[in-house]
């Protein structure tokens, strides 16, 4: 019973957001959601420089597709986000603070000032994604991250330990094919 209502919960919240006012959506750059999503999702929704935001705080999102959506300034606080597809979904000033992202697959997605403190990342797929700019609080892991080949990090700050499990991982290394930043460059590893 309690799988059905998280997975209407997650269908609901990816279509509120997919049939979003095209107009508004267009103007602002970013989702939008019904005014109700609190009720309906058991997440929240705020008027923020005069957009509507999603808040999923606390919503079970295991295994939903957001792959493709224009998810800009969406927070997904304190979420569980397992094995989730974000490829290629525009999240610029997302957050995902104190979220679990495991497994999650953010392949070509753009993560560009978005706020990852506390967050985990074990087994996620951050293969070409655009990190640029990213808020890291100290208590955020990467361990055990699958991939991060081809990824851009630039101007994000890392805990030194982080820096240096990602800096020693198999996967570092390529090009961002939309930023052109070197991984290694852009985590500024050294060789």
């Amino acid at each position: 019973m309690a799988a059905a209502s998280t997975a209407a919960a997650a269908v609901f919240l990816a279509s509120t957001l997919s049939l979003a006012e095209p107009a508004l959506a267009a103007a602002e750059g970013g989702a939008t959601t019904a005014a109700n999503a609190k009720i309906t999702t058991g997440g929240a929704s705020t008027l923020q420089s005069g957009r509507t935001i999603a808040i999923t705080r606390g919503v079970n999102l295991d295994r939903s597709d957001f792959s493709f959506q224009n998810l800009k300034g969406v927070a997904f606080q304190q979420s569980i986000v397992r094995d989730t597809n974000f490829k290629g979904t525009n999240l610029v000033g997302s957050s995902f603070f104190d979220a679990t992202l495991d497994g999650s697959n953010f392949e070509d997605a753009d993560l560009t000032l978005s706020n990852v403190e506390m967050a985990q990342f074990n087994r996620a797929n951050l293969h070409n994604t655009i990190l640029k700019e990213v808020y890291v609080s100290g208590s955020t892991l990467f361990e055990g991250v699958k991939t991060i080949e081809g990824s851009d990090w630039t101007d994000t700050y890392l805990r030194a330990d982080q820096k240096k499990y990602l800096c020693e991982h198999p996967t570092a290394k390529g090009t961002n094919p939309v930023t052109g930043a070197d991984t290694r460059e852009s985590l500024m590893c050294k060789d």
